[in-house]
């Protein structure tokens, strides 16, 4: 496993005044509390959302090609490359606890609550997840329980491909994170080491990106469904890459709420072992959502 501490781990005026000025006060009078998330920026374009038949909200992400990778970050971000992404649906939030334990009938999670994301989940026990959610749904499985090979092509649920995540927490932006490059800012956005207090936090509370998704920088490392490779971006295709053919290791992006600000950056990599071979560093710290492909016609 890729250890964290070497980068990888685990319209009035008055209403316009008190628009701006409100989130500080707040800030200022009740310091990293767990205030209610803020709506996108006005001239936000958000892509459609919908509800799954298990209530799940999803986000439909559009097609489109964007450069994935940093040339500027550690040395398993390069070379940046220009990747293609087809259109899929992401789900809004992390998976909670709550809609883990109504599919999978245990709650694993270290920090208990049943809107914060559900945690100490393993590679293998999210792709189970996802199965059990298409099951539910009537939809044609992507994962093989026996090889665990995934079909991209079946209707299901999934997890996303890197190149998938990556694209969705960018939401269009070229900067370090989906808000700009001021790790300042990140406190709004997501939940990490300088303002997590050490633990989860429901799902939702702080900003999304602009495509009204939540969470993508810290609260939990997500699981991608990649294997890893340190230097796989010098082979990447560019055409929907689904990763290495083999590894040791799984993808994980995003962060989590013990994450230093650099490693909830947009293109920022680490990952680990699908079982957990070393359970005792960044087990509590893992979760996931998922992903479902989307009509060919339903975004372009």
């Amino acid at each position: 496993m890729k250890g964290e501490g070497s980068k990888h781990v685990a319209g009035a005026h008055w209403g316009v005044l008190l628009a701006a000025v409100l989130p500080a006060l707040l800030m200022g009078g009740c310091g990293d509390r767990d205030e209610p998330a803020a709506p996108p920026a006005p001239e936000a374009s958000v892509p459609e959302q919908v509800v799954t038949d298990t209530g799940i909200e999803m986000v439909l992400v559009p097609a489109g090609e964007f450069v994935m990778g940093d040339d500027r970050g550690e040395d398993d971000e390069r070379p940046a490359h220009k990747v293609r992404v087809a259109a899929f649906y992401m789900d809004k939030y992390e998976v909670t606890q709550k809609a883990y334990e109504s599919l999978m009938g245990r709650n694993p999670s270290k920090s208990t609550g049943p809107d914060k994301p559900v945690e100490r989940v393993s590679w293998h026990a999210a792709i189970r997840y996802c199965n059990m959610r298409s099951l539910r749904e009537g939809l044609e499985t992507c994962y093989d329980p026996q090889t665990l090979e995934c079909d991209p092509g079946a209707g299901g649920y999934r997890l996303p491909t890197e190149a998938e995540w990556e694209y969705a927490c960018r939401a269009g932006t070229k900067t370090s994170y989906s808000f700009g490059h001021d790790p300042g800012k990140l406190r709004d956005y997501g939940w990490f080491k300088d303002n997590s207090h050490d633990d989860t936090h429901p799902v939702g509370r702080k900003r999304p990106n602009p495509w009204g998704l939540y969470d993508l920088h810290g609260n939990v490392a997500e699981w991608c469904n990649d294997f890893y490779s340190e230097d796989h971006y010098a082979a990447s295709v560019g055409e929907n890459p689904t990763g290495p053919p083999s590894g040791d290791e799984r993808v994980l992006r995003g962060g989590n709420w013990r994450s230093t600000g650099d490693v909830c950056r947009s293109s920022a990599r680490y990952s680990e072992t699908p079982g957990f071979a070393d359970v005792c560093f960044g087990y509590e710290a893992y979760g996931f959502r998922c992903v479902r492909r989307a009509p060919n016609d339903a975004s372009q």
